[in-house]
């Protein structure tokens, strides 16, 4: 009885379920073949389908074709696959495979379990033939018990593997770089965590051991020739269908290997050139190749920080003559390598879809040991064409923040004054120069936030609250960033007091007669002897919509109140004398900030 509940337990545990009911990330495959053709791959999709149940064909892309077994949960697909190794059923360096790795389903006929169009069955190639001559017939002597039979013929006889003494000379035989090589693919399989040194000691020799028991083999601590061709063959696996070339690039004087299958050359942009996706799989690499020194190496470690494809989560690591950075989203694993050499910068960006990190590592290892300096750099003035914009860097487009609004300081060490919208669900907050900024308080009731740098600050100007509003339609006016730093600088924009409470009787704020934008708001607002008399809120979205020159504001005291609550001293003054245009623009310019909110 003990046996048969064990026995539908285990039925029960290897059960394929439904792709659709799961997350991508918890169904997984028994990769047991690839195959570069489809006719190869159907056919021996076929044969396995003869000994294994649950077999299923999917393209890999770049012209290769996947034989697979599953789906199944990870920890199942794992326990079977070293039974099959173990029975003979699949070869050794079989391997588990995640869903996205697939396109469209070829075997069995008609079966679409991912839900991607089908491609169509393979066909038998048929070729023009002359006319068959006649078939003379033939007796064949009878078969006597010594005649083999044709299965026999044709089932080739399996290779002999080494002694353990063989195993052992052959393995003396080794160069360095070639045991190096393995201590690196048992490290990649997770069975080895000591150092890459060529030696193989204690450490080396039970990874070794731990690897064949895994994979079916007699554990005896030294690989023969054909397991160690297996080891190489599961960690050059997640290679297949990348199309590793060697690429020589005159122009950048770089030559390296590229995955030729999944990008291809899209532009030169110095100091860039490009080799943009051109399949499924969301990859980028750039070669990286100026002319300059260590001043010009330092400006590119910055610039780089700054495009969307270096997310700024992850290590970075500068030296005086190189620098690595390594940036990561929920979308991409970005990494970039640059070093200067006899006055020249040269390196490469690999930028890899988020998930499948055991792949990228591998591409990114093989693309830093082949590259290679050859003569030439890019020439710097080479750069321009129709693509060029204020938020690009050589046609790469340069990190945006999620929002952006005014700000101005209230006090000499740099408080800033903003609206609540500019800190909600915010990553982080930066000034238009990236220091950091943290939230000090945040009335939501009257939309008004008080933010304090990272460093203390020396603002130019500061504001000067007056605490009582001028007569109505007097005339005021906004300094703010309507167009969110394109310009570089704060604009002002003029209008009147329209009314010294908003539209339903509110005393806290006052109506604006004047046409602002989305980035204005949190910008000061000033009356004509250059005094703050409050802040400029953002337009509420609704079903109601106001005329486009109907604006509000908090009023100073309600930000004054606010800040000594806070413990910030503000100075208040009631001012006489119209402030010259051109004199309150300098004021307004010195003391209006950009506030930028990242995700």
């Amino acid at each position: 009885m003990k046996r048969l509940i064990a026995a539908l337990f285990a039925a029960l545990l290897l059960t394929p379920y439904s792709v659709m009911a799961q997350s991508p990330s918890d169904v997984v495959w028994l990769q047991v073949e690839a195959q570069p053709t489809l006719t190869a791959a159907t056919q021996r999709a076929q044969a396995y389908s003869n000994n294994i149940d649950d077999v299923n064909g999917f393209s890999l892309g770049g012209g290769w074709y996947a034989i697979v077994v599953g789906p199944y949960r990870r920890d199942d697909a794992e326990l079977l696959l070293r039974r099959y190794r173990r029975e003979g059923l699949v070869p050794g360096d079989s391997f588990v495979q995640i869903s996205s790795r697939f396109q469209q389903q070829f075997w069995p006929v008609g079966a679409n379990v991912l839900s991607i169009p089908l491609i169509a069955p393979a066909e038998p190639e048929v070729t023009a033939q002359a006319p068959a001559a006649p078939i003379a017939e033939t007796t064949l002597p009878p078969v006597s018990d010594n005649t083999p039979t044709v299965a026999e013929i044709s089932k080739p006889e399996p290779p002999v593997d080494e002694t353990v003494s063989e195993a052992r000379r052959s393995e003396r035989a080794l160069s360095r770089e070639e045991r190096q090589q393995l201590q690196i693919a048992l490290q990649w399989a997770g069975f080895y965590n000591g150092a890459i040194d060529g030696a193989f000691g204690r450490g080396t020799r039970g990874s070794m051991t731990d690897w064949q028991a895994v994979n079916g083999y007699d554990p005896t601590g030294v690989l023969t020739t054909l397991q160690r061709a297996a080891l190489n063959k599961q960690y050059n696996a997640v290679l297949e269908g990348l199309g590793l070339q060697t690429v020589r690039n005159t122009d950048a004087g770089i030559e390296m290997l590229l995955p030729t299958e999944i990008v291809s050359f899209e532009k030169l942009d110095p100091p860039f050139v490009q080799y943009n996706a051109t399949g499924d799989i969301n990859a980028r690499v750039l070669l990286i190749s100026q002319a300059g020194d260590e001043d010009t190496l330092a400006g590119l470690y910055e610039i780089m920080q700054t495009l969307e494809i270096v997310p700024q989560d992850g290590p970075r690591e500068r030296k005086s003559d190189s620098f690595e950075l390594i940036g990561e989203n929920g979308g991409i694993i970005s990494q970039t390598q640059v070093s200067l050499e006899d006055g020249e910068i040269k390196g490469f960006t690999l930028v890899w879809p988020a998930g499948d990190e055991d792949r990228r590592r591998r591409v990114m290892s093989e693309l830093s040991k082949s590259f290679t300096r050859i003569p030439g750099v890019l020439d710097a003035v080479a750069a321009g064409g129709d693509d060029q914009a204020i938020d690009l860097v050589s046609g790469l487009q340069v990190r945006q923040p999620k929002l952006s609004r005014s700000g101005f300081f209230i006090d000499g060490v740099g408080t800033i004054a903003t609206t609540s919208q500019a800190v909600q669900n915010c990553g982080r907050m930066t000034l238009e120069d990236e220091t950091e900024l943290s939230v000090v308080v945040n009335d939501t009731a009257n939309g008004i936030a008080l933010l304090k740098p990272s460093d203390r600050l020396a603002p130019m100007e500061v504001a000067m609250f007056n605490p009582l509003l001028p007569r109505l339609q007097s005339e005021i006016a906004v300094a703010g960033y309507p167009y969110k730093g394109v310009l570089g600088t704060a604009t002002v924009t003029y209008g009147a007091l329209a009314d010294v409470r908003g539209l339903k009787g509110e005393d806290n704020v006052v109506r604006l007669e004047l046409i602002a934008q989305s980035g204005d708001a949190g910008g000061p607002v000033f009356d004509s002897n250059g005094q703050v008399l409050g802040m400029l809120l953002p337009r509420e979205d609704g079903a109601q919509h106001l005329p486009e020159d109907v604006n509000f504001a908090v009023d100073a005291t309600q930000i004054s109140d606010l800040a000594q609550q806070a413990g910030i001293a503000i100075e208040t003054t009631q001012g006489s004398g119209t402030l010259h245009p051109e004199d309150l623009r300098a004021k307004a310019k010195g003391m209006t900030v950009l506030v930028n909110c990242w995700e």
